[in-house]
């Protein structure tokens, strides 16, 4: 484990992300998943994923984590974890990396099954802003 995810308390982001969990919405699903993270400021900041009956319309819990970290004044990610129903660690989809690509970057530690994982492991050769300058 690096220095920087020795710093993090893992438990009390994983409860965060278990109590955003319980407010899913997910009728269509029944799979709810909550997530929350560490800000560069230190505050936290955390999402559920919010089902709609037009299924791609969706929202993961991610969506909901982004809208948060950029509604309290934006920031960097620094620290992720993503939990299940049953509250146990669970990876974020590809879509949803390149999310949390754009607001934490390749150093965002993110909580897996396997242990505490830099995002550029977990999204290696990103697309990012970067890409979109001349």
């Amino acid at each position: 484990m690096t220095p920087a995810a020795a710093d993090a308390d893992w438990e009390a982001l994983r409860a965060l992300a278990r109590e955003a969990m319980t407010h899913a919405y997910v009728p269509y699903s029944g799979y709810p998943v909550g997530v929350a993270a560490l800000v560069d400021d230190g505050r936290t900041v955390s999402g559920c994923n919010v089902e709609n009956a037009s299924y791609g319309l969706g929202l993961c819990a991610e969506c909901g984590l982004v809208s948060e970290l950029q509604r309290t004044g934006g920031g960097r990610l620094t620290h992720f974890t993503c939990v299940d129903g049953r509250g146990e660690i669970l990876v974020p989809c590809g879509r949803c990396r390149q999310l949390l690509y754009e607001f934490g970057g390749p150093d965002l530690l993110l909580e897996t099954p396997a242990g505490i994982r830099p995002l550029s492991e977990m999204l290696p050769q990103p697309f990012g802003p970067q890409h979109l300058t001349k």
